[in-house]
């Protein structure tokens, strides 16, 4: 069936902006299942939405021309680094507060207030722009104005992160600038030679180590544009396709909608990179279906949580921390990407795994299968979707930078979303063919030709497009996928502006040595424990804050210590990255859980105890890869040079999937039978001994959980044979 124009114009895979209605079918819901898919993704912090009247038309037009600012510079990159970041610091300030301004705000000297703070905020990045070489000269002897407007930045990255990320991270920040001000008066080791406020402002207002550092840079440079990549792709229908598709293939499996929930996540997270946004936009057709198929409301809810954290670390977009880590180590993209592959695989095996223990304790069957759509059908009804996903997958493995890979799928999307409404207007099937052929061999010109042959294509588009009807409306949907991807932008923006202060403090003042050489000190003996340690590390803060910001502070103080003892420093930082993600399915913040939460009709902290719960056999995961580095693809051991090394990774996911098999029943209780709680701590008994790399610990534990695995499954036998009336 050839594409069409509705699949994208007032068809199934059409979003006017602000509604559509998604629609499934199922004998389980004996109903149809209606879901409404919201429009605005909800930014913690902020209620959906630009705001009404004409402050909200002008916060959604500050949103465009964010968009196309940030997709300027990085096609053209004609300004300086320092001015690109600082104007994007500038622009999500403008468009945070315009918003608190528009959502929040009550009284009309509030709004006037808060529209006040955003305009001093972009005006900082205009300071930087126009006065970029008089900054340079005078680098150490900083004007009245200069330090005005460096502390104001300051000032409002503080407010902005506080209002859109809550009082955690603001107060975090807050201690470690605090420490540059006083860390002189406290005893040692936390005593440092004192800085006075000029240096200080210099440091984090102007300088490449404060605010402007490098997780700003990442998200002017990466993040943004694949913000906006995933933002087209869901307005064309991609969520569509993968729920349908999800329902198709694994709706009939034991577990069938909380499986959905599973795979839907999992392909969403392969765009989107946003546990929080995968839970709002893909959650509103999960969380109903499996309510209605017998789930608990917060287990419905801890399954949609779980399984769409996932997406930060499942290929090949895998949300922000994937860049900031791979700027940080200054290896390819491609490299975080082989190291991610595994574990996310695995991840999701978890859930899967304890989804099906859960529905067999329960004794749930799939829906029927003459009741649920054909999964190779919705592929190839939508797939031109596909395309500018597997042009982003080629680009990023092939050597090209992440800002060329994404500025290329994002411009594939644009054109494919453009030209629908053109081809549509082609009578024969022959031309329309030879239309795409032309459009789709001028769009892939760009990597030889340069950008300058794409944009000329997109502005043609763009023309031809407002001369009718349907081509009006698909530049509407354009339209509102630039401003909704800046919307989408903001909560990892601020994170990374208000996280450089942290950083901008450890190398300022060099107390993150302090730290290091406390976790290499306990690691000298055990190993095992500073692991246990940086867990924890990861998990108390993200009780707080969000997964990137976790990430940078937690990686920057174990990532040196943990290579000091032996660790791979890709395989520590996907360590911390893997247990940022875990974190924020943990009490009492749990920002996943708790944005759940209203879809599901339950509390927060009842669906993340379920998450945890769900996700705890996962903790296995990168403990196992630290003693065993083959797990996330880097460099083998003994069995590699005794055997090869495709030998020692299929024997470490074979052992990974064990321990998380075992682990999984100890937790849940149940693999024929239920178990009873001896024999569950046995179960986790032998799954937390495949973890460990120490003599004749991996053999305890397969043998240890073959026994147990006997044992239940002749259990199981003799109580069918006992239901059947039969003699055990």
């Amino acid at each position: 069936m050839p594409f069409g124009p509705a699949d994208l114009v007032g068809g199934p895979a059409y979003r006017s902006f602000g509604e559509e209605r998604l629609v499934t079918n199922t004998a389980a819901a004996s109903a149809d299942i209606q879901v409404h898919q919201f429009e605005d993704e909800v930014a913690e912090g902020l209620p959906p939405g630009f705001g009404p009247g004409i402050t909200g038309r002008i916060a959604f037009g500050i949103a465009i021309a964010f968009a196309l600012f940030t997709l300027w510079t990085a096609a053209y990159g004609s300004l300086p680094s320092q001015v690109v970041r600082a104007m994007h610091v500038g622009f999500l300030l403008l468009l945070t507060f315009g918003l608190v301004a528009n959502l929040v705000a009550k009284t009309l000297p509030g709004k006037i207030f808060f529209w006040s703070l955003g305009i001093a905020g972009f005006l900082t990045g205009i300071y930087n722009w126009v006065f970029y070489v008089d900054l340079i000269r005078r680098t150490g002897f900083l004007t009245t104005m200069d330090l005005v407007v460096g502390a104001g930045v300051v000032l409002l990255v503080f407010e902005a992160a506080r209002r859109i990320l809550g009082w955690p991270l603001a107060l975090i920040a807050g201690i470690f600038l605090a420490y540059c001000f006083f860390g002189q008066y406290l005893p040692s080791p936390l005593i440092h030679r004192g800085y006075n406020f000029e240096l200080i402002v210099e440091h984090f207002g102007f300088g490449t180590e404060g605010i402007y550092g490098t997780p700003i840079y990442v998200s002017a440079a990466y993040i943004f544009i694949f913000v906006v990549f995933a933002a087209f792709l869901e307005r064309a229908g991609m969520l569509k396709l993968f729920n349908d598709f999800a329902l198709g293939l694994v709706g009939g499996t034991r577990g069938g909608p909380a499986q959905v929930a599973v795979l839907s996540s999992a392909l969403m997270g392969t765009i989107s990179g946003s546990g929080v946004a995968n839970v709002v936009a893909s959650g509103q057709f999960t969380i109903p279906l499996m309510k209605r198929f017998g789930y608990r409301s917060a287990f419905a809810g801890g399954v949609e949580a779980t399984s769409s954290m996932g997406g930060q670390i499942m290929p090949p977009v895998m949300g922000a921390v994937a860049f900031i880590m791979a700027e940080t180590l200054n290896v390819p993209y491609a490299a975080i990407v082989q190291a991610a592959i595994i574990p996310a695989i695995l991840y999701f095996a978890v859930c899967f795994w304890m989804v099906h223990l859960e529905a067999s304790k329960l004794g749930l069957k799939g829906l029927p299968k003459d009741q649920l759509p054909n999964p190779w059908q919705a592929a190839r009804e939508q797939w031109p979707l596909i395309l500018p996903l597997a042009a982003l997958v080629y680009l990023l493995f092939a050597g090209y930078t992440p800002v060329f890979a994404g500025t290329m799928g994002l411009s594939l999307v644009v054109v494919l979303i453009l030209g629908t409404p053109l081809a549509a207007r082609i009578g024969p099937f022959a031309f329309r063919v030879v239309f795409w052929i032309a459009l789709g061999l001028a769009a892939a010109s760009f990597a030889w030709v340069g950008v300058n042959l794409l944009v000329a294509v997109i502005v043609g588009l763009i023309a031809a497009c407002a001369f009718f009807k349907g081509g009006r409306e698909t530049l509407a949907i354009c339209r509102d996928a630039l401003a909704q991807g800046a919307r989408n932008a903001l909560p990892v923006g601020v994170a990374c502006a208000v996280v450089g202060i942290v950083i901008g403090t450890l190398t300022l003042t060099g107390i993150a040595s302090t730290f290091i050489s406390a976790i290499i000190s306990i690691g000298e003996n055990n190993l095992f424990l500073s692991l246990v340690l940086t867990m924890l590390t990861c998990l108390v803060l993200g009780m707080g804050i969000p997964t990137i910001p976790n990430y940078i502070i937690t990686s920057s103080l174990a990532g040196p210590a943990l290579l000091e003892l032996g660790v791979p420093l890709l395989v520590s930082h996907m360590f911390v990255f893997y247990f940022g993600i875990m974190a924020d399915l943990t009490p009492p913040v749990a920002l996943a859980c708790f944005a759940a939460a209203p879809i599901a009709k339950s509390s927060g902290l009842k669906i993340s105890l379920n998450a945890v719960k769900l996700a705890a056999a996962g903790f296995v995961i990168p403990f196992m890869a630290v003693y065993t580095p083959s797990l996330m693809l880097q460099d083998g051991g003994w069995m590699a040079e005794a055997f090869g090394y495709p030998v020692e990774v299929a024997y470490v996911i074979f052992k990974a999937c064990a321990g998380i098999g075992l682990t999984g029943v100890g937790l849940v209780g149940f693999l024929f039978v239920r178990a009873g709680w001896l024999e569950r701590l046995l179960f986790l008994a032998a799954g937390i001994s495949l973890i460990l790399a120490l003599p004749l610990t991996d053999e305890i534990g397969l043998v240890a959980g073959l026994v147990l695995v006997g044992l239940q499954f002749r259990r199981g036998r003799m109580e069918a044979r006992k239901e059947q009336g039969l003699p055990a």
